[in-house]
């Protein structure tokens, strides 16, 4: 926001939302509240149509940045070995695996560990219902130390062993 007319734009487009105990200043605007997905949406809907852009604080880039850096490692290095998560996170995105691990918890309420664990799980449904891969070749893809090890999380998260979950699938895949 350069002008004190775009200040009372997002003014206005704010209060138009509903919220109105806010801080606007040139550049910035500070929320009393969280605004709920489908609100942040149309703000940033209405700021784009008049040449702004919504930017989301740092901590908020930064958990975005470190999610789009596991998507990367579980869902596009099938092939190849996988380093260490913590050290490969911590060279893309370029700062202390202490500080990362951090700010992910405090801003999502679960560990860097623990949400690996759940997109790991994520892709290993998607492996039991799209392919006929083995849960050898699916331990092996995502870094798993052994088959049992990949059950024994999947039943964890699931309640439902894998060989369960893929006779589940419907019909038309198998």
């Amino acid at each position: 926001m350069k002008t004190s007319r775009c200040k009372t734009f997002v003014q206005e487009e704010v209060n138009k939302l509903g919220v109105y105990n806010i801080t606007v200043e040139l550049g910035e605007v500070e929320l009393s509240e969280k605004l709920p997905e489908k609100k942040l949406r149309l703000l940033d809907k209405a700021l784009r149509s008049a040449g702004l852009e919504l930017l989301e604080d740092k901590k908020h880039q930064l958990v975005e940045e470190i999610k789009a850096v596991i998507y990367e490692l579980v869902y596009h290095t099938d092939d190849i070995p996988k380093p260490n998560y913590s050290d490969f996170i911590s060279q893309k995105v370029n700062l202390s695996y202490a500080s990362l691990s951090n700010t992910f918890s405090k801003m999502q309420g679960i560990t860097i560990e623990k949400y690996i664990i759940e997109q790991r799980i994520e892709r290993v449904k998607e492996l039991l219902i799209y392919t006929d891969s083995s849960l050898d070749d699916m331990a092996f893809k995502l870094n798993y130390s052994s088959v049992a090890h990949l059950s024994n999380q999947f039943k964890k998260f699931t309640g439902m062993t894998p060989s369960f979950f893929r006779k589940q699938r419907p019909r038309h895949l198998t």
